[in-house]
């Protein structure tokens, strides 16, 4: 059952840098995503390295999954809004990410895992975010989370808007997780055609949103469906408006830049090329596990 909470006011709405649309690749086994936060970014998103949306009811599109590979030096975030699928690692965790529910992963100083379908038909859609860390925690131990859709916190509004809150606080609500060097914020937001929400966003953190159902409207700026908008960092800006030009769903992500160098091969993201050449010889060497 969702909790109703009352409205919040922003004075000065953040607006839109720019609208994106992402790029199609193939990752994994052959799974066919749309990479929407892309390499170039990072730095303009810092912290968050990585978005990826897949959806498809075609099983040739996902049924190959992500089998066993490395990581070392972030987080990752899977949401699956429909569909099934299993995590396994090399620090002995297992679980089984379904309809609303949410996998966090902290790849610390390294772990081995596996991403693999169970359904052999019908729809899979979601979503996965690379979190970066901060340099003090690249090296520290994996960590891994399931949470079920019951778990994660959610509210409406007396607009008929509804939020979950999978990360971070909003309304007064918290999160299912909370992470103090970065203070990210990942929220999934439903809104009835033509309602208006204003969401309070910290001064300083980097933000931006997803649609991927509807039409949304920042700033007089549309931001169609399966578009990616960056949200720029007005002086005074104390939050965004957010209005719905149909019935709309969508992301919103923040939070708080490391400022820190980006050095990144593949699934290894640290400081400098030497912490990635380290990693890359770790992990050939067999060192990656729990």
């Amino acid at each position: 059952m969702t909790e109703q909470i009352q409205e919040q006011t922003v004075a000065k709405s953040r607006g839109v840098e720019r609208v994106l649309g992402g790029q199609f690749v193939m990752d994994g086994a052959g799974v066919k995503i749309n990479r929407v936060l892309t390499q170039p970014l990072q730095r303009r998103l810092d912290p968050f390295l990585m978005l990826d949306a897949f959806g498809s009811d075609k099983a040739g599109d996902y049924i190959a999954g992500f089998p066993e590979h490395p990581h070392r030096g972030f987080e990752t975030v899977t949401y699956m809004l429909t569909g099934r699928m299993r995590h396994r690692d090399s620090a002995g965790n297992e679980g089984l990410v379904t309809n609303g529910g949410v996998q966090w992963m902290t790849a610390g100083r390294g772990v081995i895992h596996s991403e693999m379908p169970e359904q052999e038909e019908g729809l899979m859609e979601g979503f996965q975010l690379w979190l970066n860390l901060p340099a003090k925690d690249k090296m520290s131990a994996p960590w891994y989370r399931d949470i079920p859709t019951e778990a994660v916190p959610r509210f409406t509004l007396p607009s008929g808007t509804m939020v979950q809150v999978i990360a971070g606080a909003t309304h007064g609500v918290t999160g299912a997780v909370q992470r103090d060097g970065t203070q990210p914020l990942y929220l999934d937001i439903e809104l009835p055609a033509g309602v208006t929400l204003d969401l309070p966003l910290p001064v300083g953190h980097n933000a931006f949103l997803y649609v991927f159902r509807g039409e949304a409207v920042v700033g007089g700026k549309g931001v169609p469906q399966a578009r990616m908008a960056i949200l720029d960092n007005a002086q005074g800006a104390d939050g965004v408006r957010i209005k719905a030009a149909a019935p709309s769903r969508l992301l919103l992500i923040a939070g708080r830049p490391l400022n820190e160098p980006i050095a990144q091969y593949g699934p290894f993201v640290m400081n400098t090329q030497a912490e990635v050449f380290q990693a890359v010889e770790d992990f050939r060497a067999g060192r990656f596990a729990a």
